[in-house]
């Protein structure tokens, strides 16, 4: 018998904001923020860590809110970036955990298969920030170096 109701589970979550307008309980000011961002970067926090720990240490809800920018943007603006985009590091790094299990539990195919998906996904990923130039277009992933890439 065929389901009368689709299978998504529904639109509940959270959403960002729609106006960019900092509201009025929040008590930081735009330096404030800006040097916050620096100095977590330099503590080597990721983009996306810094804006959680802003939001549940701090009460910040977003930095562009308050500063104008994007962490990432203001991370540029003092040389702090990373060498990868971090959802590219992200992946690279997953595909390393998935290569090392694999070493240990060889005939752990459903893994095989995770380490095929996560590969092709890191593929498409690196086509699509060689078009947009934030990876130089002579850039490969190997796997046998991906170890020292997310270091």
């Amino acid at each position: 018998m065929a389901r009368l109701h689709s299978r998504k589970k529904g639109m509940s979550g959270s959403r960002r904001p729609t106006n960019l307008t900092p509201p009025e309980w929040v008590t930081r000011d735009a330096e404030w923020v800006r040097n916050k961002i620096i100095e977590l970067a330099r503590a080597g926090n990721s983009p996306s860590m810094i804006g959680i720990i802003l939001r549940d240490q701090y009460g910040v809800p977003l930095a562009k809110m308050i500063t104008g920018k994007k962490i990432t943007d203001i991370l540029a603006e003092e040389n702090l970036t990373f060498k990868l985009p971090e959802d590219l590091r992200n992946l690279i790094e997953k595909a390393v955990n998935i290569r090392k299990h694999l070493e240990t539990n060889k005939k752990d195919f459903s893994s095989k298969r995770g380490l095929q998906l996560t590969e092709s996904k890191i593929r498409r990923l690196v086509k699509y920030y060689k078009k947009q130039k934030r990876l130089p277009p002579d850039w490969k992933y190997n796997p046998k170096d991906a170890a020292i890439l997310i270091r």
